[in-house]
C-alpha cells in the first residue's frame, strides 16, 4: 500500500488546490455553456415542434439515477466562429447506461444549424463510432439532423474521416455483431438517410422526415409535388416502404421502446480481463488537487496521485530501484487489474553503469533506463492480458551526448515498438506536460488509446512553450537580419511574446478537446470515475489478439 507523505494541511498544498480547482471551475463553466447548444430560443422552438432536444431525451434514455459519461463535449471550441459556431459540433456523444448495460450514444442536437453535419460533427460521430467498435460496444443514435452544412460541403463530404465514412462503420459494426438501434426524431435526410436503414432496428416518431430528397429539391429534380409527410413521413415507411420498424406517437415512447429493445439484447458473458471486488482508494480522490503541481520545472510524487485513483491505494511497483523517473506497477482499478506507466516528476539520484559516478536524473523526463523498464513492462502486460493506463506529465526523451551514448533512440524506440503493437487496451490520461517523441511514447493520440483524457493542467506540443517560443524567435530573428532588417531588444521580445502566447493557446488542452486529440477534459478528482467507464467498457470486447512486437532494437 503506498503511504502517503503529503501534508495536505501545508501552504503549498493548499496553493496547488487552488490553482486546480480555478481551473476545474473554468472548465465546468465552460461545459454548461456549451449545454446550452444554439441557446435558449432554439431550445423553444424544439419543443414548439413536440420534440426534446438531445440532451433531454439522453436524460430520458439512461437508467434513472445513473451518470451520462459525455464524451467529447468541447468538439469544435471556438471553431466556426464566422458561422455562428457549432457548440459541442452539433452532435451530443458518451456513454450511459441502459438496463445496466454500456451503451454508446449518439444524438444530433437541433438547437445547433437544425443538427446539421459540420466537419468536426463528422469526425465526432467517427469517433463515437470507432470507440464501439474498439470496444463492442451497443450503439444508438438518436436521429435529428438536416443533413451535411452545405457552406462547408468539401471539408465534409469527400475524404477518409468524412461524412462518408459513418455509414461505413455502421455496415462495419453490424458485419462484427455490435448492434445498433436508430431512432429518427426529427429529420433525417439526404445522405443522412443510410445511416438508420444500415441499423438493427428503426425506429421513427410521427412528424420526423426520412427521405433523400426534400419535397424542395424533389420539385426541382423531377418536377414532381408532394408533401414531406407523403414523401416520407412515419406513416408512410411504416405502412408503405416498410422501413421502419417501430413507428412511435413522441420522444417519450419512442425512448420507452428503445429501452425495451435493449432490455431484450443479448449478452456477452465472456470477460477477457481479471475483475474483483471494487475497494476505494485510501485517501480522497480530491486531494489529487493538492498532491498536483503543474508546471514543467514542477515537481512532485507520482505515486501520490496513484494512492487516490487505484483500489486500496495498492500498487506493486515494477523495478521500483531502476528507470525511476518512470513508475511502472500493477494495482486495480474498480476492481479491474491494470499496469499503470506513468511520468515521476520527482528528480532523482542515480548511478551511471559505466562510470558509476552518482547524478540526477530529472523528473518527467525518459531516460534510456526509464524506457527500457517501460517497454519490458508493457510487453509483460500484454502477454498475461492486463489492460494498461497511461498517466502523462512528460517532458520528452533525454537529449545531449551521454544520452545519445547509452542508446536513448534505441531505447526509445523499444518502447515506441512495445507500445505501439500492444493488443490490450490502453487508456491514457494526461495530467501536466506531454511533449514531442514522451507524448508518443506514453499512448498519444496516434497510438490508438481506447480512450484518452486530459485533465485541465494538461498542456502538450511538440515542445514546451518556452522552449518552442525561443527557438522560433531565433529563427525570426535571422530571417529578419537576412533581408536587412535589424531588430532592437523590444521588438525581439514582443515577437517572442506573441509567439509564446500563440503556442500556448495552441497547446491548452481545449485546444485540442476542440480537435478530437482527446476524448474529454477531465476534473480530475474524476480521473478514477473516468477509467472505470473505460476499464468496464473495454471489458465488452473479450477479443485479445496475438501479441508479436516485430524487431526490436537490442
Amino acid at each position: 500500500m503506498i503511504k502517503s507523505q503529503i501534508d495536505t494541511g501545508s501552504a503549498g498544498f493548499a496553493e496547488n488546490t487552488r490553482l486546480m480547482k480555478d481551473l476545474v471551475g473554468e472548465i465546468l463553466n465552460q461545459e454548461e455553456s456549451i449545454r446550452e447548444g444554439g441557446g435558449a430560443k432554439a431550445i423553444e422552438a424544439q419543443h414548439e415542434k413536440g420534440r426534446l432536444t438531445a440532451r433531454e431525451r439522453i436524460a430520458l434514455l439512461v437508467d434513472p439515477g445513473t451518470e451520462f459519461f459525455e464524451l467529447g463535449i468541447y468538439a469544435a471550441f471556438e471553431m466556426y466562429e464566422e458561422w455562428g459556431g457549432a457548440p459541442a459540433a452539433g452532435v451530443v456523444t458518451g456513454l450511459g447506461r441502459v438496463h445496466g448495460r454500456i451503451i454508446m450514444i449518439v444524438a444530433n442536437d437541433a438547437t445547433v444549424k437544425a443538427g446539421a453535419f459540420f466537419p468536426m460533427t463528422a469526425k465526432k460521430v467517427l469517433r463515437a463510432q470507432q470507440i464501439a467498435i474498439d470496444n463492442r460496444i451497443p450503439t444508438i443514435y438518436l436521429v435529428d439532423s438536416a443533413g451535411i452544412f452545405l457552406p462547408l460541403q468539401e471539408d465534409v463530404f469527400p475524404d477518409t474521416d468524412d461524412f462518408g465514412r459513418v455509414f461505413r462503420h455502421n455496415a462495419v459494426m453490424s458485419a462484427m455483431g455490435i448492434p445498433q438501434i436508430t431512432a429518427i426524431m426529427g429529420m433525417c435526410v439526404a445522405g443522412g438517410a443510410y445511416l438508420p436503414v444500415m441499423c438493427d432496428h428503426i425506429l421513427m416518431t410521427d412528424g420526423s422526415g426520412l427521405f433523400l430528397a426534400g419535397p424542395a429539391l424533389v420539385q426541382a429534380a423531377i418536377g414532381q409535388k408532394t408533401s414531406a409527410e407523403d414523401l416520407g413521413g412515419a406513416k408512410m415507411h411504416a405502412q408503405i416502404s416498410g422501413t421502419v420498424d417501430f413507428r412511435e406517437p413522441d420522444d417519450e415512447s419512442c425512448i420507452s421502446r428503445i429501452r425495451a429493445l435493449v432490455d431484450k439484447m443479448g449478452r456477452n458473458p465472456l470477460l477477457a480481463f481479471d475483475k474483483q471486488q471494487t475497494v476505494e482508494p485510501a485517501y480522497p480522490t480530491n486531494e489529487i488537487y493538492g498532491a498536483f503541481a503543474s508546471g514543467p520545472t514542477a515537481q512532485y510524487d507520482m505515486r501520490e496521485i496513484l494512492a487516490r485513483v487505484v483500489d486500496g491505494s495498492n500498487f506493486e511497483e515494477y523495478r521500483a530501484e531502476y528507470g525511476r523517473t518512470l513508475l511502472c506497477g500493477y494495482a486495480r482499478i474498480g476492481g479491474w487489474a491494470v499496469g499503470i506507466v506513468a511520468n515521476q516528476k520527482i528528480a532523482v539520484q542515480t548511478v551511471s553503469h559505466e562510470s558509476g559516478e552518482k547524478r540526477i536524473h530529472f523528473g518527467g523526463v525518459i531516460y534510456t533506463e526509464s524506457a527500457e523498464k517501460a517497454a519490458r513492462f508493457i510487453m509483460d502486460c500484454n502477454q498475461n492480458r492486463v489492460p494498461l493506463v497511461f498517466l502523462h506529465d512528460v517532458n520528452g526523451f533525454m537529449v545531449g551526448k551521454e544520452a545519445e551514448w547509452s542508446g536513448i533512440i534505441r531505447a526509445g524506440a523499444k518502447m515506441v515498438n512495445a507500445v505501439s503493437n500492444s493488443v490490450v487496451p490502453k487508456i491514457t490520461v494526461i495530467c501536466g506536460g506531454s511533449f514531442g517523441a514522451g507524448h508518443y511514447a506514453m499512448c498519444g493520440k496516434a497510438y490508438d488509446p481506447r480512450f484518452i483524457f486530459a485533465w485541465p493542467s494538461a498542456r502538450y506540443a511538440v515542445m514546451s512553450g518556452d522552449s518552442a517560443a525561443n527557438t522560433l524567435v531565433e529563427i525570426k530573428i535571422k530571417q529578419l537580419e537576412r533581408s536587412g532588417k535589424k531588430l532592437s531588444a523590444k521588438e525581439k521580445q514582443e515577437i517572442q511574446q506573441s509567439i509564446r502566447e500563440t503556442y500556448e493557446h495552441q497547446s491548452d488542452p481545449r485546444y485540442g478537446a476542440a480537435r478530437l486529440w482527446v476524448d474529454a477534459i477531465i476534473d480530475p478528482a474524476e480521473t478514477r470515475a473516468a477509467l472505470i467507464w473505460a476499464l468496464e467498457a473495454a471489458a465488452m470486447n473479450p477479443e485479445v489478439k496475438e501479441f508479436k512486437t516485430g524487431v526490436l532494437q537490442t
